[in-house]
């Protein structure tokens, strides 16, 4: 079972997307700008990098599309409004959508969408990877359950989220809001590395006493 594969490089990944929307505003707002002009050119920003990496790779993953979805309904809504809130639901908005998906896929007991993930950040092993899930019940069966896991997490943060940007000031929930997605995050990694770890202790164990 190798759920854990390509997490370095999501972790590499994911440090970009959610800390080049915060530079940015907190180095416009030093500079004078107002929230909503700083918040939208870190979404601006952050949208550019979505573009550059998906021309470089030459590939579009379902993550990519998601967020981009995410980041044309934020500023649309920013825009129509006036409410820089719109800029910071967003990131609630792209949790629930992708909270969702990992939990119909993983109970629906179709292809859950680890798999997809996991080959979307290591497109170099994607074929090995498929090849992996086809053949072993224990791997679509840890596929499954980190699936549900990763969804339930995600869609407790959007609702968590959204409570706090309506609670607390915008400039105070910018660098709170990436803290949430960071704590949420290494909550899940580290219990899938554990549930793994579990799992390959139980498999040797199976072994042994074979």
């Amino acid at each position: 079972m190798r759920l854990d594969s390509g997490v370095t490089a999501m972790i590499r990944s994911m440090a970009a997307d959610l800390g080049l929307p915060v530079v940015t505003y907190y180095g416009l707002h030093a500079l004078g700008a107002d929230d909503t002009t700083a918040l939208l050119a870190g979404t601006l920003a952050a949208g550019a990098r979505l573009v550059w990496v998906a021309v470089r790779s030459r590939t579009v993953s379902y993550f990519s599309m998601v967020m981009g979805a995410v980041f044309g309904v934020g500023l649309l809504f920013t825009l129509l409004t006036g409410d820089a809130r719109f800029l910071l639901i967003k990131h609630s908005m792209m949790a629930a959508v992708i909270g969702a998906l990992f939990l119909v896929t993983g109970l629906r007991g179709g292809k859950p969408l680890t798999l997809s993930a996991q080959q979307s950040f290591t497109p170099a092993k994607a074929a090995e990877i498929a090849a992996e899930y086809a053949n072993s019940p224990e791997v679509r069966r840890g596929h499954r359950i980190a699936s549900v896991v990763w969804g339930g997490g995600l869609l407790t943060e959007a609702v968590v989220r959204v409570v706090l940007v309506y609670l607390l000031p915008v400039d105070v929930m910018v660098g709170l809001s990436t803290l949430l997605t960071v704590v949420t995050l290494t909550l899940l990694i580290g219990w899938n590395a554990r549930y793994i770890a579990t799992r390959k202790r139980a498999a040797v164990g199976e072994l042994v006493n074979a």
